[in-house]
């Protein structure tokens, strides 16, 4: 509060601009503002105001005549208000006009106050101080709105890394369970990105996948899988065909990855955005559309939008990579692959935005190759 309180100290010296097409005014306006301690520049017509006022360094305050022959003040200050490098110099007008429509335009204008001729030398000298003081607080205020801005900015990027940072150490753990994976988070997020970014301007999706959401999602699109760290190596490293009892206890990893970030969401005072949607995606990306998928049969629209866009992005990944039970499909088997199932395993929009970029899908898989 310092600057605040010395704010009147801290107004002697500064550089006001004064303009007026009368000479005499000029000199008279001068002669009792240096004498009280400021620095002046004058100004004998509109065009010259301008000029001086753009000029490094601004004045911190303008004294300005209204009536003046080719641009009066109404229009100084117009242009004034035009330029970012001017227009928050604050303006007192001076003039002869003294009806209170005159003064009332002045404010219209963006006038800070306003003062009628003759000037009385008190009256000119108590004005400057009250509006350069009024300025100096002004400055203060944006200088300190500023700096915390700079810093809650500073801390949100810094949480947002602490986030990230933490979905990839869980996504990588569950990954080391899986170890044929390989890219497939990158691969995953990024299909889960684009996929989102096509949708974004549907009718059925444009009200949900604002960029909050899609930000939310992509970066809660690396924790699908994160339930089969729950997964006995016996049958999350089978290289064989799972039996049917394996195949049960295979699937219960979308259940035992919604569980964990339930218990993770009770050590928290309120609900966070991204692992709702983890939640979701979770629990629900191996959903079909028809109801046949799993863990909990939903069906169309009951599946949250988040799962049904991940289950395309997982789905096509699957079908392009290796595993030691499968080999993987060429691009065009899986793109025919994917399509023969919309409408059935797949929202039907959603697969047809995939198919319409497919070209885009498939530049991310050859970018985050795994060069097997």
């Amino acid at each position: 509060m310092s600057a605040m309180t010395n704010s009147s100290d801290a107004s002697k010296g500064a550089l006001l601009l004064i303009v007026d097409d009368v000479p005499v005014n000029l000199s008279v306006l001068g002669d009792l503002l240096h004498g009280a301690g400021f620095k002046v520049k004058a100004a004998n017509s509109g065009r010259a105001a301008l000029h001086h006022a753009a000029q490094e360094p601004h004045p911190a305050l303008i004294l300005l005549d209204v009536m003046m022959p080719e641009m009066d003040g109404y229009e100084v200050m117009r242009r004034l208000r035009q330029d970012p490098a001017t227009r928050d110099i604050p303006v007192i007008l001076l003039t002869a006009l003294d009806q209170p429509r005159d003064e009332e335009r002045g404010f219209q204008h963006g006038a800070a106050d306003y003062i009628a001729k003759p000037i009385k030398p008190d009256v000119v000298l108590a004005r400057v101080k009250s509006q350069l003081q009024a300025k100096l607080a002004r400055d203060w205020l944006h200088d300190q709105n500023a700096a915390l801005e700079a810093e809650v900015a500073r801390r949100m990027d810094e949480n947002e890394q602490i986030q990230t940072v933490a979905i990839r150490a869980l996504a990588h753990l569950a990954e080391t369970r899986d170890p044929e994976t390989g890219n497939h988070i990158r691969r995953t997020q990024g299909y889960v990105r684009l996929l989102a970014q096509r949708l974004r301007g549907h009718p059925r999706f444009a009200a949900t996948l604002d960029e909050a959401y899609i930000k939310m999602l992509v970066r809660s699109a690396p924790l699908h899988d994160i339930g089969k760290v729950g997964i006995p190596d016996s049958i999350l490293l089978k290289t064989g065909k799972l039996s049917e009892d394996e195949w049960r206890v295979m699937k219960t990893h979308s259940r035992l990855g919604s569980e964990a970030i339930e218990l993770a969401e009770r050590d928290i005072d309120q609900p966070v955005q991204f692992l709702l949607l983890a939640k979701e995606i979770a629990r629900w990306h191996h959903e079909r559309w028809d109801g046949l998928g799993y863990p909990d049969g939903l069906a169309g629209e009951a599946i949250p939008l988040s799962a049904r866009v991940m289950a395309v992005a997982d789905v096509f990944d699957a079908l392009i990579s290796r595993r030691v039970y499968k080999e993987a499909l060429d691009f065009e088997r899986a793109r025919a692959s994917i399509a023969a199932e919309c409408g059935r395993q797949f929202d039907p929009d959603v697969c047809d935005a995939f198919l319409a970029g497919f070209a885009e899908f498939a530049e991310i898989a050859v970018q985050h190759h795994d060069g097997r």
